[in-house]
């Protein structure tokens, strides 16, 4: 897929000494044009050469095929058969459920928001241009498992059932509850004409080979699509994972891939200074393992954003604490991601980056545009406190908001930097989830750690398994509650 002009820039200018007040990163240490002296030859800075070494390792990651996320806005075959599987299905539902947990949902709810109207779930069939409504159901809460399937018309539902292991508990417990009504509404006659219509009610995501899913649509002739084998679930949002129910919705999955792909081949540079990816994993590992910024703050100023912060969270929180490094190390690393949203938590999280530990770096999201814009009314010129808004629009305030803030933690000598976005279109949001996908891998590079497994996550599973019964797990005693510590 030929990539067209990148539209995302990274500036990083309120992490460099000079310009973060008080502190900051010494531009020689990127071999920058102007750290060497006058006619010398620039020298390569550690930070690059650190960058160089992050790369090699990466290209040997993918050479070795356990990057495949990479590969995913190439795969023609899959992308055509994801789009082939939402055209046979088009017009045949008001209302589309992914059912899953982590990567299995958040991408697609990421996208759902940055690219779907505000409100969508609430349009009308015309508004939607014929397209169904999308929800999530990922956590296993049953006040909402019980709204949702309670106000919907489920004959006109179909379900997304998404786990690449096919044995995600929670999934698999909201299928079974999904399973069941199914079976009910059959048995009522409300099914189009009386004989079981599982394969109209259900799209199975999940891995090609094993697991329950996998035997469950084989069993039913089920309509299913692959999670590739070297995907990771955190990794998942460009497979048919995040593009599937995107396409059914309407979204345009073909200038999502577009965009992701530019940032591919924007992201393999050498460069440090050319490379946004490497900008962002070599900055952020720098703050936390030097500055002692532990805490990553992801900030976008567009709530049509929000879902990527919540996606991000994972990806970086999964990908980097690690226990163990790749030589066997004791590591216990990784930053702690952190989703904020502005203007909102200007009004809460702002007094303590201003003031409070020097533990934090701060990501802005910003976009440059907005399709709709809102003019602020000219109301009550003779109050000084009002008056600077009238004439303008809301989206100027929230940039000003954005670049406001900026200059107050660089003033502050807190460091941050800013992704900026063109537009949030198709291919603005699907050069974001690649930008921060590599990111994640550079910097898993420079821990030194494995950014693909998360071995931490295991035992919780393995000792919920136990407390629910299932055969060949650990049953835990658990701990007999001490009043002592009981108030």
């Amino acid at each position: 897929m030929p990539p067209g002009p990148c539209p995302i820039s990274v500036r990083f200018d309120n992490m460099i000494a000079g310009v973060l007040e008080g502190g900051g990163i010494d531009p020689a240490r990127f071999g920058a044009p102007g750290a060497a002296e006058p006619g010398a030859a620039a020298k390569e800075g550690d930070l690059a050469r650190r960058f160089h070494e992050a790369s090699r390792v990466v290209r040997s990651w993918r050479g070795r095929g356990v990057l495949g996320f990479l590969d995913l806005p190439d795969n023609r075959a899959l992308a055509a058969r994801t789009l082939e599987t939402a055209a046979a299905l088009r017009g045949r539902c008001d209302n589309v459920v992914v059912v899953g947990i982590g990567g299995s949902a958040l991408g697609a709810a990421a996208m759902r928001d940055a690219l779907l109207p505000p409100g969508w779930n609430e349009l009308g069939a015309g508004a939607r241009g014929g397209h169904p409504r999308l929800y999530i159901l990922d956590n296993p809460d049953p006040d909402t498992t019980a709204g949702l399937l309670g106000r919907i018309d489920l004959s006109r539902t179909l379900f997304n059932v998404v786990s690449k292991s096919g044995s995600t508990a929670e999934t698999l417990a909201q299928f079974l509850v999904i399973r069941q009504r199914l079976a009910a509404l059959e048995r009522r006659g409300e099914a189009r004409d009386g004989r079981s219509r599982m394969r109209d009610h259900v799209v199975v995501t999940t891995g090609r080979d094993h697991g329950f899913l996998r035997r469950l649509a084989d069993e039913h002739d089920l309509r299913s699509l692959p999670v590739p084998a070297n995907v990771g679930g955190r990794f998942s949002v460009l497979s048919p994972v995040g593009l599937f129910p995107s396409a059914l919705a309407g979204i345009d999955t073909a200038a999502v891939l577009e965009g992701a792909a530019g940032m591919v081949e924007r992201c393999a540079n050498p460069e440090l200074l050319k490379n946004p990816a490497g900008i962002l994993a070599t900055l952020l590992h720098l703050a936390d393992t030097e500055l002692g910024a532990a805490v990553q703050v992801f900030m976008p100023y567009a709530d049509r954003l929000k879902g990527l912060a919540y996606w991000l969270q994972q990806l970086w929180a999964e990908s980097l604490g690690k226990a163990v490094r790749l030589d066997g190390t004791r590591a216990e690393s990784g930053p702690t991601p952190l989703p904020a949203f502005g203007a909102v938590d200007q009004h809460s999280l702002l007094q303590l980056l201003m003031e409070g530990p020097r533990d934090k770096v701060v990501v802005f999201i910003a976009r440059g545009s907005t399709d709709v814009d809102v003019p602020i009314p000219r109301m009550n010129d003779e109050d000084p406190r009002v008056s600077h808004l009238g004439g303008r629009t809301l989206f100027e305030l929230l940039n000003c908001e954005r670049a406001g803030t900026a200059e107050a933690l660089r003033r502050a000598g807190r460091p941050n930097m800013t992704v900026a976005v063109d537009r949030v279109d198709a291919r603005s949001v699907g050069a974001l989830f690649m930008l921060f996908q590599i990111a994640a891998v550079y910097a898993g590079a420079l821990y030194g750690v494995d950014p693909t497994d998360q071995p931490g996550v295991e035992l919780g599973k393995a000792l919920t398994g136990g407390l629910m019964g299932r055969p060949g797990c650990e049953r835990p005693t658990l701990p007999a509650p001490d009043p002592r510590w009981r108030v």
